[in-house]
């Protein structure tokens, strides 16, 4: 095989490998933020390879990776019937409640 072949070949399995996405949590932070994508073909190359694309200066403490394609989410266009009804509830904006100082990252 020439490298040619080998490149045409590498490039075409990469097609193959599923799309994960990946979040990362900081060391200031409480919470996961979503760091971007990758391809990979497993999960435990996809936190390795998420490990040295995103994580490359030691600014996090924890990585998740998910499946794109396991990711179910509300499309844009029915963002009235799932966040419009809430606004006649006030109840459930906890806005008017006063939080104890040492509940600093609320």
């Amino acid at each position: 095989m020439n490298p040619t072949e080998k490149t045409e070949a590498t490039t075409h399995s990469r097609e193959e490998w599923p799309l994960w996405e990946v979040f990362v949590r900081s060391k200031a932070g409480l919470d996961h933020k979503h760091s971007g994508s990758l391809h990979a073909p497993d999960a435990k190359l996809a936190l390795e390879m998420a490990r040295d694309v995103y994580t490359r200066r030691q600014e996090g403490t924890s990585i998740w990776v998910v499946r794109s394609d396991q990711i179910v989410a509300s499309d844009p266009g029915d963002k009235d019937m799932y966040f419009d009804p809430m606004e006649d509830k006030v109840y459930r904006h906890p806005t008017f409640y006063k939080l104890p100082d040492e509940v600093n990252h609320m």
